[in-house]
């Protein structure tokens, strides 16, 4: 069996009915993972921390505004600064997700899922600060100075050396959704789909490309689009944290600020339509929208819908931003923490929000289209510009997304593998061109079940994490508190 034949182009119908059963296993145990036990988990954390830090992430915003502003360097420890570990959180959480998933959750949800997406945030919010708070203060410096952190070092060092074993798992299910889903093939897929669903919808400019499989033709885009985005990752990574982190102080606040404008101008055009959209989603919320009898149905619909994509949008609980946060110089862990936690509030309450006020305010998830073809007919219908001016603004947003997602899952991954291998270098370096080789035919897969792979990875990261922060949540109130007194005697 030839690899193109068994990777990119499945010829025959034995090989479509294995790669099918694998798929259906997959699904049911992709469901398994992220059924209502770890999302009940993932919030009953989230509110066990929210009463335990006694509301902060409400009560100290305004101080993790302040800091965020000031992005101050202080301590020795560290490799940048607190914003640019903020913004390399963000260039992996603010994905696809943020205009696909939120419409997949409305369409499958309803309306309430929104809101219910808001609630996850909320209490998510704690979760944020309190795991990016234990990785500043069990981070360690390896051999050449770097700084490593993240859950296996908390899990490790807060917990014991017993507990190292739930360490190397959370950082083995790292590595596995950097390298399998979530930081490659689907990012470099999803780019080079939306450029050639917008430059070459029809296959005008098509070619064969033996390698892949016989007689399968690509558009001349997506080639040439996957080529130069290869080289731009390869560029970046090459670099280290320090690179990827000044590449995403620059992208990350222009492609979020960019998608914001494009949706507020959404809001601004149809103004008069948010109260009632408003009213529709709490309605929905609630199961007051469905058929008499099918209230309690249509509300639990849509918790399970907008909690589970909230969950997935901002990543609290599930371990990954921690890892961006410990690179962070700052001789305050409590601090980081406050700065980190506006992670969520970025990713969910706004850019997520603003997504689904749009597609709730022109309807377009009430049209029968799926994915981010819903996104798209809320741009066309929203703006008050061509419909291919529209699509174009979305088609960027959505690369910008997708690419910086893909340089913040090679950070995590490569540090994930750091502390597998004992800080083995030549391993990590060797990862990073495996890294980009998959970045490089990431276009030409078409197994649909590696997004699957990827979300079974990220649920079971979630699992090792939720236990750390419950066993140490001690140890979060006590550097909160230290951390609040000194600002009392400022």
């Amino acid at each position: 069996m030839e690899i193109g034949s068994f990777l990119f182009a499945y010829e025959t119908k034995g090989e479509r009915m294995m790669l099918e059963t694998i798929s259906n296993f997959l699904t049911k145990v992709d469901d398994l993972v992220w059924n209502i036990p770890l999302i009940v988990l993932i919030l009953a954390t989230g509110i066990f921390l929210t009463i335990r830090l006694k509301g902060l992430q409400v009560t100290r915003l305004p101080q993790a505004v302040r800091n965020l502003i000031a992005n101050e360097k202080s301590g020795t420890d560290g490799e940048v600064s607190s914003f640019a570990a903020l913004c390399t959180a963000l260039s992996a959480t603010i994905g696809t997700g943020n205009i696909v998933g939120v419409a997949t959750a409305i369409v499958a949800g309803g309306p309430g899922a929104l809101f219910w997406m808001w609630m996850a945030a909320l209490v998510g919010t704690a979760t944020k600060y309190s795991e990016c708070l234990l990785a500043v203060k069990y981070r360690v410096a390896a051999a050449d100075g770097h700084i490593v952190g993240g859950p296996f070092y908390y899990i490790e060092k807060g917990m014991g050396e017993k507990w190292k074993w739930l360490a190397k798992i959370f950082a083995f299910f790292g590595v596995c959704v950097g390298l399998f889903g979530i930081g490659t093939f689907t990012q470099i897929n999803g780019i080079t789909s939306a450029v050639q669903n917008f430059f070459d919808p029809d296959m005008s400019w098509s070619v064969n490309v033996p390698l892949f499989g016989k007689d399968i033709s690509y558009s001349w885009v997506v080639i040439i689009a996957g080529i130069l985005l290869t080289i731009c990752v390869a560029l970046v990574l090459i670099g280290g944290l320090k690179r990827i982190s000044s590449v995403a102080q620059v992208i990350v606040p222009f492609m979020a600020a960019t998608y914001v404008i494009a949706a507020l101008l959404i809001i601004i055009f149809n103004i008069k339509a948010v109260p009632g959209a408003i009213v529709t989603i709490v309605k929905s919320a609630f199961g007051l929208r469905a058929a008499a009898g099918g209230a309690l149905g249509a509300m639990i619909v849509a918790m399970q819908k907008g909690i589970a994509r909230g969950i997935f949008s901002n990543e609290a609980g599930i371990g990954s931003a921690p890892i961006a946060a410990a690179a962070a110089q700052t001789d305050s862990p409590a601090k980081q923490g406050l700065i980190s936690m506006m992670g969520t509030i970025i990713d969910t309450l706004i850019i997520c929000t603003m997504t689904g006020l749009t597609i709730v305010i022109t309807g377009a998830y009430d049209m029968g289209l799926e994915g981010v073809e819903v996104t798209t007919k809320a741009f066309q219908l929203g703006l008050p510009f061509p419909n291919q001016v529209a699509s174009f603004i979305l088609m960027v947003c959505l690369v910008f997304f997708a690419f910086t997602t893909i340089l913040g899952w090679d950070y995590y991954s490569e540090r994930c593998l750091e502390y597998l291998t004992g800080h083995n270098q030549k391993v990590v370096k060797a990862y990073r061109w495996l890294y980009i080789f998959c970045v490089f035919i990431g276009p030409y897969m078409t197994v649909k079940a590696v997004w699957t792979i990827a979300d079974i990875f990220n649920g079971l990261m979630a699992i090792p994490n939720l236990i750390a922060l419950l066993a140490l949540n001690g140890v979060v109130v006590a550097e909160t508190k230290i951390y609040l007194d000194g600002l009392k005697k400022r």
